[in-house]
């Protein structure tokens, strides 16, 4: 079975545990201050790397179901 998403509180809370918040990294990476927050509920690879980055996971383990593999063939 395969384990749930995230819940974005938990990934919020993932993220200002490594001392920073989605806001300083959405300016680290030169976007606009809410850019990275949009990927609590849109899919977009490189933010959702970003972001899985800082507390050292990949974004695979954040958003499985964005991940998962087509069953069909």
């Amino acid at each position: 079975m395969m384990q749930p998403d995230w819940h974005p509180a938990d990934i919020i809370a993932a993220v200002r545990k490594q001392g920073v918040s989605i806001t300083a990294l959405s300016y680290k990476a030169g976007l606009a201050p809410s850019t990275l927050a949009n990927i609590l509920h849109r899919r977009w690879p490189k933010g959702e790397k970003l972001i899985a980055d800082a507390p050292g996971v990949t974004p695979e383990q954040i958003w499985p179901s964005r991940y998962r593999r087509s069953e069909c063939c």
